[in-house]
């Protein structure tokens, strides 16, 4: 099925014994596709993983650290964090905080504490819970070995779009496009009218739709798509988005040749250490 809305979804704690954030995920071929929830005051420790991430916010504010670089980012701000890259996102004590979170799949959406080396094998959001209530990070035990966090020598992580969500519409079609190693981020503004021709994606894709209405056809599936829906488009299939009211928002995130290449070419015993063949919850 090509298209989801996230309060229809199960939605679990990530990481429990190292943040308080809670999704529901959407498992694609190449990423996880999620939607944070945070609490005010709350969020994640210092912590890693060895999968590039994304976020996205869209409500409230995040006390955000990458690297070694902190800011306080709010909905229009789209933050990246390389592979290894230390990092946590708290939201500010005025408010609670939601935010989009992509993970590609060269790991599972669980991470590593800052000091934790990498084990032998991920855990998946369903094993991590079991074995950890929110907050016992005092009963976490470390793999052996090195951390592989990186700390430093990190560039700019994080790029203003537009000012926020609400912010006045754009006079023509605009597009912000931020591409990293394994994943792509477009933020689209588009009038009415605009008619994307129908295409065969090369690339797995997800859209979230901001606000406005969209006539979404994808895998065969044809539906109007309005604010928080998700539509997933698998690689090589085909999709089609049409303006369908004066003025539309949305995001797309899409796996880059760098990641499929990779993830297609895992050995068995690669593809057994990510979980890839697990899914998420």
């Amino acid at each position: 099925m090509p298209f989801y809305r996230f309060e229809e979804l199960e939605s679990n704690y990530l990481t429990p014994h190292l943040s308080t954030g809670k999704a529901p995920v959407l498992d694609g071929e190449y990423m996880y596709f999620c939607l944070l929830h945070k609490n005010a005051g709350t969020g994640s420790e210092l912590h890693y993983h060895p999968n590039e991430l994304l976020i996205f916010p869209l409500r409230g504010k995040i006390n955000a650290i990458v690297g070694k670089d902190r800011r306080v980012v709010g909905p229009g701000t789209f933050v990246h964090a390389p592979a290894y890259a230390r990092h946590s996102m708290k939201a500010t004590e005025d408010g609670h905080c939601q935010y989009l979170y992509i993970k590609d799949k060269t790991w599972t959406v669980v991470g590593l504490a800052e000091d934790e080396a990498v084990p032998e094998k991920a855990m998946t959001v369903a094993e991590v819970n079991r074995k950890y209530a929110v907050g016992e990070r005092d009963k976490h035990r470390k793999a052996a070995g090195s951390s592989q966090a990186i700390v430093e020598g990190l560039n700019n992580c994080f790029y203003p779009i537009v000012e926020s969500l609400d912010a006045p519409p754009c006079s023509a079609r605009h597009v912000n496009w931020i591409e990293g190693e394994r994943l792509a981020f477009g933020f689209f503004e588009v009038p009415a009218g605009y008619d994307e021709p129908e295409t065969r994606s090369e690339h797995e894709i997800f859209v979230y739709v901001l606000s406005g209405k969209l006539r979404a056809k994808a895998d065969g599936e044809s539906r109007f798509a309005g604010s928080g829906d998700v539509i997933h488009v698998p690689r090589g299939s085909s999709y089609r988005l049409q303006g369908e009211s004066p003025f539309s928002r949305y995001v797309i995130v899409c796996s880059t040749p760098y990641l499929e290449h990779r993830i297609d070419s895992m050995s068995a015993a690669e593809r057994e250490q990510a979980r890839i063949n697990v899914k998420a919850n």
